[in-house]
């Protein structure tokens, strides 16, 4: 299988390495903690019901892996993770950190239009915090 990642997946976030064969994305939206998980599938597979038990494991395996980091680095309220897709249809999930003092809570990520680029900077320190977290 010739694993191809989205062009509106890749260019919206930075790499941060892969996991389980899913390819781990810092969403470049520095004002909600947000992680794209990217498993490499067939095409065709667009939603987790669809995967083999196996492989339905190991992503959920990541998509927990993922959760805990977010939970532990940027120490939000509550996680949302969702398996979406409706405009790219490529599987992915989001891992996103919400708290009442971000400026969408209570409604949805996807429909608030504020954005801010993160630094590069920023960007790093999250890249090694997160193979620290791994380590």
């Amino acid at each position: 299988m010739d694993f191809v990642l989205h062009p509106r997946l890749a260019a919206g976030g930075f790499d941060l390495g892969i996991r389980q064969r899913c390819h781990i994305l810092l969403k470049n939206n520095a004002v909600f903690p947000w992680i794209i998980i990217v498993p490499e599938v067939e095409e065709g597979i667009e939603d987790l019901h669809q995967l083999s038990l196996e492989r339905y494991q190991e992503v959920t395996g990541v998509i927990r892996e993922v959760s805990q980091f977010v939970a532990h680095h940027f120490q939000p309220d509550k996680l949302n993770v969702a398996c979406i897709g409706n405009q790219v249809r490529q599987m992915h999930i989001h891992v996103v950190g919400r708290s009442p003092e971000d400026p969408a809570w209570p409604g949805v990520v996807w429909s608030y239009e504020g954005k801010e680029a993160y630094a590069a900077e920023a960007v790093e320190e999250i890249r090694k915090a997160w193979y620290a977290w791994l380590a």
